[in-house]
């Protein structure tokens, strides 16, 4: 039975082939990224068809977006859950601009398969790298902001 450390490399191996990455989640897996509320996309991918379809929408954002496992440094290792920070080094498709990002994120296992991965990401640098005009392309604040879902528990 595959534990933790060993789902998360896989994941992350398999991070633009959907049905891949999609296929070590459990059937009630998920996928968060809840910071990305803060942009209006959807942040929580449930299921391994959802969560297929979420990372196939990557190939289309990045032109060769990947995690080399020395790029990947383990923080917190048990069979159960690991938690890690890890950098892609990619080009945005529409803007063509080179973007070195890095995320963290704990992921939970089950049985062998991926309960839960949560991940954080700085999402002004997302903005940067694929809007044509940065940050300056996102709709203007509301008076009540909300860097996660108002609902969203950890």
């Amino acid at each position: 039975m595959k534990d933790a450390k060993t789902l998360l490399l896989e994941f992350l191996a398999a991070v633009t082939h959907g049905q891949d990455a999609a296929a070590q989640f459990a059937e009630d897996g998920a996928l968060e990224l809840p910071f990305l509320h803060s942009l209006g996309i959807p942040w929580r991918h449930r299921g391994r068809q959802a969560i297929r379809e979420f990372q196939d929408q990557l190939a289309g954002l990045y032109v060769d977006i990947g995690f080399l496992p020395e790029d990947t440094i383990v923080l917190i290792d048990t069979p159960e859950q690991v938690f890690a920070e890890y950098m892609a080094h990619t080009t945005a498709r529409a803007t063509g601009r080179t973007l070195h990002h890095m995320f963290a994120a704990r992921l939970v296992a089950e049985n062998g398969l991926i309960k839960l991965v949560r991940e954080s990401l700085n999402v002004v640098a997302a903005a940067q790298a694929l809007l044509p005009g940065g940050v300056k392309d996102l709709p203007d604040p509301e008076k009540v902001i909300f860097s996660v879902p108002p609902d969203y528990r950890s």
